[in-house]
């Protein structure tokens, strides 16, 4: 089976355990206003152009069969709407100011290519952490390939939102699930990402009851959900599964600005937390429970 993945992070040491090699997949069905990955939301190849890393050189404007490349005396032009999402002017770009993202892999070929770096898994207690996007979007391919890595005896994460009500279907295959927690107010949630919160936290307590181990990952958004209330929701989810090893808030930051604008989007900045504030909801979330908690 196929997939389409984004990206490739490899030497990764914050999506899971160790050393890893992180596996971002194309296509998310939320929309997180804060989210630093937008280039993998679409479910097909995306095409990002960065301004400050063009040299006006032309080269694609040659190379694109729809014109949807141009430079006009000292301008580069992008009609996304000619755009066939091809790559040749990717391909011919000299600076790396035009990037596709989205390859097509069979499950196979990935792990093959994952299994290269097993030493570092090995010696680091590390392995293979799938992220996205949602990587849930994706299942019969996230399947394959996590059968495919366990009898390799490779450890495996999954990074997911919890979307789709299938996350259980993989207990056994998954060694970890790192699951995050948008918001634990519903309407807010739904309001903010687009898709409902109960069917979510439905599929984390299915997981729990098969075993399945999680660390649930927080981000927190100032004025979104920087909030007392959300600390306490978070910690009654907590405290309400068998199998959750920690939780881990995670401070906004603005990487995924420069990637919205390559995008031809407009995404929101927000502001970053305090050191003050990160102390006050970290020390409330502490004393609401037993699990280990800190700031990721």
């Amino acid at each position: 089976m196929k997939g389409l993945l984004s990206d490739i992070q490899r030497f990764s040491t914050r999506d899971g355990p160790g050393i890893r090699t992180t596996v971002f997949l194309k296509g998310c069905p939320l929309r997180c206003p804060w989210c630093h990955n937008r280039e993998t939301w679409e479910q097909r190849p995306s095409l990002l152009y960065y301004e400050k890393d063009c040299v006006l050189c032309g080269a694609c404007a040659a190379a694109c069969p729809a014109g949807a490349q141009r430079v006009d005396g000292k301008r580069h032009r992008f009609d996304r709407a000619l755009c066939l999402r091809c790559g040749a002017c990717a391909e011919s770009c000299p600076t790396g100011a035009l990037e596709m993202r989205g390859e097509w892999i069979e499950a196979s070929a990935l792990v093959e290519r994952l299994l290269r770096d097993r030493d570092y898994y090995e010696e680091s207690g590390g392995g293979v952490t799938f992220s996205g996007g949602e990587a849930l979007l994706q299942l019969g391919f996230v399947k394959e390939c996590l059968a495919l890595l366990r009898a390799e005896k490779v450890h495996t994460c999954l990074d997911t939102s919890g979307w789709g009500g299938r996350a259980a279907e993989l207990c056994g295959l998954v060694d970890l699930y790192l699951w995050d927690v948008k918001h634990t107010d519903a309407a807010l949630h739904e309001r903010l990402t687009g898709v409902p919160l109960p069917p979510i936290l439905q599929s984390l307590r299915e997981v729990d009851a098969r075993g399945g181990s999680t660390r649930l990952r927080c981000p927190i958004i100032p004025t979104v959900n920087d909030t007392q209330a959300h600390i306490e929701g978070i910690a009654h989810i907590a405290n309400n599964l068998r199998h959750v090893q920690a939780v881990d808030l995670i401070p906004y930051h603005d990487l995924g600005l420069p990637k919205a604008s390559a995008l031809g989007e407009e995404a929101p900045r927000f502001a970053y937390l305090t050191e003050e504030k990160r102390g006050e909801l970290l020390g409330r979330l502490k004393a609401l429970t037993a699990v280990p908690c800190g700031w990721l």
